[in-house]
């Protein structure tokens, strides 16, 4: 009898518990919501990372220049593109998704590198494994666009690739049409690049 009232004033006890929990915070989350909202949206006028200007990189603004020096030692400077279609892209070696989305990439590009499109796939090499890792990757997967080398840590952020893959449709004047996060497959690529001047 006795162990019979001790295993239903447990049960109860656990039943309190458990509704103090979920009643309480459910409460208190209703007001540390809002909070959190008010000091997120203030977060998000206020983050500033150092070197970068987040509204650079809107949809309708021009995309911002930049000179890096691809993976076969030339130098690349975005401008330079401007009368091309741009698939912006900005990946790592170590990144599944990057892996998934390179062949789509390589074929788009073969299908349409004589059509003014022009693939540039931005290794954020100060994030990556190595100089090594990455031409295995390149060699391994076949790709034949350009691979400038983000090797001081200054474009990614720029471009707000925090996660990657993460890329940017330009139009022949340079302008961002679109921000893609995640893998594209090239029926997203045809679509995206399709209808833009």
């Amino acid at each position: 009898m006795n162990k019979n009232l001790l295993s239903i004033a447990i049960i109860l006890l656990a039943l309190a518990i458990v509704f103090v929990n979920l009643w309480k915070p459910s409460a208190d989350k209703d007001s540390t919501s809002n909070a959190a909202v008010e000091n997120e949206e203030e977060s998000v006028e206020t983050e500033d990372i150092p070197g970068s200007d987040l509204t650079q990189v809107e949809e309708g603004k021009p995309a911002p220049d930049f000179e890096l020096t691809t993976l076969d030692g030339k130098t690349m400077k975005l401008s330079n593109l401007q009368g091309k279609k741009v698939i912006l892209n900005f990946w790592a070696t170590w990144c599944p998704p990057c892996k998934a989305e390179m062949p789509h990439m390589q074929n788009f590009y073969e299908k349409h590198k004589e059509d003014g499109i022009e693939v540039v796939a931005v290794n954020l090499t100060n994030i990556d494994n190595g100089r090594k890792d990455i031409e295995k990757f390149v060699k391994d997967y076949g790709l034949t666009f350009s691979i400038p080398l983000d090797e001081n840590g200054m474009i990614g952020p720029q471009y707000q690739a925090f996660t990657i893959p993460t890329s940017y449709i330009l139009d022949t004047k340079g302008v961002i049409t679109k921000k893609i996060v995640g893998p594209m497959d090239e029926g997203i690529m045809e679509d995206l690049t399709e209808d833009i001047e």
